[in-house]
């Protein structure tokens, strides 16, 4: 089966085409149009310029998948054809290249299945949902999750994931330069795209002072990049506005991160029911240190959720930190902690909610 079907008399489109063809990993046909029954029938895709569309409305059947390009921006006569010849797509280039490259590469997106979305949220202010977000990536990493992992920032107020990880300086796509088409991206694309924090995890951070993001691309990332097979990380702003909800709704577990003190349970407690109604399973993360010996399973008790994890308080975190490192060693209490949310994500440690 050929990947994509190129039937384009523009030379200046074909180019253009090629780039992004080669950009998505596909492979080009460039029959004579029309081109056989068979051959337009079995590609992936079919990418014509306005003349071809005609010619093939006119000579072949109906099928999807086929895309009009022309130069610049789409008029009248190139709606007529994308019309006439049934195409979903109808894009301008070069302006509209980064929009192709997401339909090819989601057209050669394998339906892998399988995929996990996590929702990491703090349950009070300082609880440290970003870190535990990371070190839950890198341990599901190091786990060898199938489809490798993406951590995802959608905390606009934080600090952000690639300076955390160490990555801000690092070439690689933010938030503000992912477009999504029609509510729909390329996983595949997505993770060539983004920096790489180490083997297998990829990071998709915001800018700094960059618009905020929206909860329909954010939807769009986590339901792509699980259809592809892969572990999603998502760190959650406690903003409680419709990207957090976006969030929520798409995780198969959100986690709850708190701190072993009174005040943070009871935060945590208000946090919780918040998600009722909004999260499928939810469980608690209590980090330590407890300054008045409240015990992690009381903090549950109180916040109404279970027990997932009790983490032991990390010596040199802060200082850690501060240095632009994150210490994540094989028995820190940081990894320990990711490993036991990891070992409940079967839906048996955390619970429905409602």
């Amino acid at each position: 089966m050929n990947d994509v079907l190129a039937l384009i008399g523009d030379a200046t489109l074909l180019a253009s085409l090629r780039r992004v063809a080669a950009a998505a990993d596909r492979q080009l046909a460039e029959p004579a149009a029309p081109p056989q029954r068979r051959a337009w029938l079995d590609a992936g895709v079919v990418v014509v310029d306005r003349d071809e569309a005609l010619v093939c409305a006119a000579a072949l059947p109906r099928r999807s998948g086929i895309v009009l390009v022309c130069p610049d921006t789409p008029g009248l006569d190139e709606w007529q054809a994308a019309a006439t010849v049934g195409a979903e797509h109808v894009l301008g280039l070069p302006d509209d290249e980064v929009e192709l490259l997401a339909v090819l590469g989601a057209a050669a997106e394998p339906e892998a299945g399988g995929g996990t979305v996590f929702a990491v949220l703090g349950g009070c202010g300082g609880a440290g949902a970003s870190t535990f977000s990371a070190a839950l990536a890198w341990v599901a990493a190091t786990r060898g999750a199938p489809g490798g992992v993406l951590l995802v920032d959608a905390d606009p107020f934080g600090a952000g994931l690639d300076t955390l990880t160490g990555l801000e300086e690092r070439a690689g796509i933010r938030w503000s330069g992912l477009t999504i088409d029609s509510g729909t991206v390329s996983a595949r694309a997505l993770r060539d795209a983004v920096p790489e924090w180490l083997s297998g995890v990829g990071v998709l951070a915001g800018d700094r002072g960059a618009e905020r993001i929206g909860a329909t691309p954010l939807t769009a990332v986590l339901e792509a990049v699980r259809r592809a097979g892969a572990t999603v990380v998502c760190d959650v702003a406690r903003t409680f506005d419709e990207v957090a909800e976006a969030a929520i709704a798409a995780a198969d577990t959100t986690v709850l991160v708190t701190q072993a003190r009174v005040s943070s349970a009871l935060s945590a407690a208000r946090t919780a029911d918040w998600l009722a109604g909004r999260a499928a399973t939810a469980g608690v993360v209590v980090r330590g240190p407890a300054p008045g010996g409240l015990r992690a399973v009381d903090v549950a008790a109180v916040v109404g959720l279970p027990l997932l994890a009790a983490m032991r308080p990390q010596p040199g975190l802060a200082e850690a930190l501060e240095r632009g490192g994150l210490p994540l060693r094989r028995r820190s209490p940081l990894v320990v902690a990711a490993l036991e949310v990891l070992d409940s994500s079967g839906h048996t440690g955390a619970r429905r909610i409602s």
